[in-house]
């Protein structure tokens, strides 16, 4: 921001000090010009001499003036005062609205950050149940791949069981042929030895 017209890099601060010393200077010298007065009057009661009535005269004519310039001093100040009250009320202002702007932006991020905690943790938890499920999952299939391996063993030796009952049944029935064969070939051999005498005897009638 620009500095005014003898206006000093101190700030208001430095402004109001600066009004203070003025002020106590215009006081010091109304109370000179008072006691200059008093003089005159004293003079007036009192006989004195013409340089001394010009001498005093002449210093309240001094003092005169130097109070009108510090009250020129002290408007000017009064004026920075002033333009610096207003500059520090409009920043005052500025300064709460930013201040406002910053904290509802604040609350607002707050307010995000909150949503995508509890987001966040709903996934977590949501991640966890599934996980969970999964391994009660993979838990129930490997109890069933181990019954299934238990009933594949149980099939693999009911099928050799099986395959040796098979094996035996047709050994047995082998048996059972050639058993056959011999006693129907014994069966034909008696039968024609029956024949063959049947024959015979009706030969030898």
């Amino acid at each position: 921001m620009a500095t005014p017209l003898g206006w000093s890099q101190g700030g208001s601060g430095s402004v109001c000090l600066a009004f203070d010393q003025l002020r106590d200077v215009i006081e010091s010298q109304e109370e000179l010009i008072h006691q200059l007065r008093n003089v005159m009057v004293l003079q007036d009661e009192n006989f004195v001499s013409k340089e001394e009535f010009q001498a005093v005269e002449k210093k309240l004519v001094e003092e005169k003036a130097a109070h009108a310039k510090t009250k020129v001093l002290l408007a000017k100040e009064e004026e920075k005062l002033q333009f610096a009250l207003g500059e520090v009320e409009v920043l005052s202002k500025q300064l709460e609205k930013e201040k406002l702007a910053f904290e509802k932006a604040l609350s607002s991020v707050k307010s995000k950050v909150l949503q995508e905690s509890s987001k966040k943790d709903q996934l977590i938890t949501k991640c966890n149940e599934i996980e969970s499920h999964i391994i009660k999952q993979e838990d129930i299939l490997n109890g069933k791949e181990n019954e299934i391996k238990e009933l594949q063993q149980v099939i693999s030796q009911q099928k050799q069981i099986f395959r040796n009952h098979m094996s035996d049944c047709r050994i047995q029935k082998q048996q059972e042929n050639y058993m056959a064969q011999v006693l129907d070939q014994k069966h034909k051999r008696a039968s024609g030895k029956r024949q063959a005498r049947g024959h015979q005897r009706l030969r030898e009638k």
